[in-house]
């Protein structure tokens, strides 16, 4: 038979000296298949215990730390117990303004966070700008087994090691871009200026000036031509080079494949040329 207790007033049942007393350490036990409360439940001890198997929660939004009033200086999050091996969590760090995944030596009852080994977290690929990334995503943006090497004029090497910042420095001279997958532009917008020195780092390896279409190389200062240790082979260019000065009396010699059969042949100054012309009249 149903019973329905009313009164007009509040309604307290106690058992012993109750809570409140401080010494209090009887239970009230409901005994029934189902309880249900229709109205707002408010619990005010120290500790809510649930031994139910499964617990759902109708709310859309689960509040934790309620009664913060620091200003966003407490850490809180959601405790996972693993047994005997160290508990797994998910909360937020205020000091960093973050939020961390890892496992913790800490019990529930803790205040602040203060041992964390982060975990593994497991993701979707991203399919959008403000998404996560996987490994996976990262290695295969930025290209697995990508190394940069940069080279002094004294075989020494810079390493760029993780977390540090590379930078190339050079005023408006030195453009960056970069472009997927891995690709990064060094491009030079205005002239070189104290250069000293160009030199090619391969055995025996040319040093080549283009210019852009019809333009030429243009040596605006004086030109000087070091003394070559030995004659150089002949081929279908021109080549100029300094030697010993000969009959020619200028010392500055070329070399044609194509000109008396690849033999070499000396510039011949100005007073020479005054000199052969009087001489066969």
């Amino acid at each position: 038979m149903a019973k329905t207790l009313r009164t007009s007033g509040d309604y307290t049942v106690k058992a012993g000296a109750g809570y409140n007393s401080g010494s209090g350490a009887n239970t009230i036990r409901f005994d029934a298949r189902y309880v249900r409360i229709p109205g707002d439940l408010t619990v005010d001890g120290t500790q809510t215990t649930l031994n139910s198997q499964t617990l759902t929660v109708e709310d859309q939004f689960i509040e934790v730390n309620r009664n913060n009033s620091t200003g966003g200086t407490e850490d809180s999050g959601i405790f996972f117990n693993q047994g005997t091996s160290n508990n797994q969590i998910l909360y937020y760090d205020a000091d960093q303004s973050e939020f961390v995944f890892g496992s913790t030596t800490h019990a529930a009852t803790v205040s602040a966070i203060t041992n964390i080994t982060a975990g593994n977290v497991r993701i979707a690929e991203p399919s959008q700008s403000d998404h996560a990334a996987t490994k996976n995503y990262v290695d295969v943006t930025a290209g697995v087994g990508f190394s940069l090497k940069v080279a002094g004029d004294d075989s020494t090497q810079i390493s760029v090691g993780s977390a540090n910042t590379l930078q190339f420095t050079g005023g408006s001279n030195i453009n960056t871009a970069g472009s997927e997958p891995d690709t990064i532009t060094i491009s030079l917008d205005n002239d070189l200026t104290n250069i000293t020195s160009i030199t090619s780092d391969a055995s025996n390896g040319d040093l080549t000036l283009v210019t852009n279409g019809t333009g030429d190389v243009v040596i605006n200062d004086t030109l000087t031509f070091s003394a070559a240790a030995s004659t150089p082979a002949a081929s279908t260019v021109t080549k100029l080079y300094n030697k010993t000065a000969g009959g020619g009396g200028t010392g500055l010699y070329f070399i044609n494949s194509n000109i008396s059969s690849g033999t070499e042949g000396e510039l011949i100054s100005k007073k020479k040329a005054t000199a052969l012309a009087i001489a066969l009249g």
